[in-house]
């Protein structure tokens, strides 16, 4: 594999020109989307939670503890629901594509994809990608889902606040926009996770040394490109 961002994008770009091989591309969106689910789910839920304890100590004070549910909507569903499953999906995900990706090259077994005349950018990345973005938005909702179920139920049940009341306030504060954004989020996302990924393990040094340190840079970098890709879609899409 060529070395170096524009090659390798150009590498991918190529490869995304040709027929997918769907089979593969169909495994891997099953192992991205199963193997991330459990822990998405067990952090979501907790998110929820501590936002709707965050929101009704804010909110409190003010006497204005009834709009817990509007809060929950603006910074759960628009913000914190999107990054979290992103984050989940690049610690867990990621970490696999690159560590996979490194020992194959340390193995030679890349080198043995291009003397066989086949690209390595078609054969490993393009069905990893193809797969991450296909489960990336699922993935997303369920989080938006679990976020805003389990503040509810704290705020039902522990916070004593009018249930109905809250779901109200978390669907006149989601607006068409909103959802938008959280496909576009997640598309963004998984793509930046999958090529940083399999860009850090498709390059790495050779040897048990070099797989740690590819795996632990597609996770730096899969990181902040998503801290920074997310500021900047909902400057596009919110900002005025």
């Amino acid at each position: 594999m060529t070395e170096g961002v524009v090659p390798y994008a150009r590498a991918v770009a190529r490869a995304l020109a040709r027929t997918p091989p769907w089979a593969r591309v169909l495994e891997e969106g099953y192992r991205i989307g199963v193997r991330s689910l459990p822990v998405l789910l067990v952090i979501s839920v907790f998110v929820g939670t501590n936002l709707a304890l965050q929101g009704y100590s804010a909110f409190a004070p003010l006497g204005g503890q009834g709009l817990v549910g509007m809060f929950v909507a603006m910074a759960g569903v628009r913000e914190l629901a999107p990054i979290l499953a992103a984050a989940m999906v690049a610690a867990k995900a990621g970490t696999e594509m690159a560590s996979a990706l490194a020992v194959m090259r340390t193995r030679d077994q890349v080198d043995a994809l291009e003397v066989m005349a086949v690209s390595p950018a078609w054969w490993l990345v393009v069905p990893r990608l193809l797969g991450i973005l296909f489960v990336m938005p699922a993935l997303t909702t369920v989080s938006i889902a679990m976020t805003v179920v389990s503040a509810w139920a704290v705020a039902t049940y522990q916070l004593r606040l009018d249930g109905d009341a809250f779901l109200l306030l978390v669907r006149q504060s989601i607006t068409g926009t909103d959802l938008v954004a959280g496909v576009l989020k997640a598309l963004v996302f998984g793509a930046l996770i999958c090529l940083v990924s399999c860009y850090y393990g498709l390059n790495s040094r050779r040897g048990p040394e070099g797989v740690g340190h590819a795996t632990n840079l597609a996770v730096v970098v899969s990181a902040v490109s998503i801290v920074i890709s997310n500021a900047l879609v909902s400057m596009v899409l919110y900002g005025h």
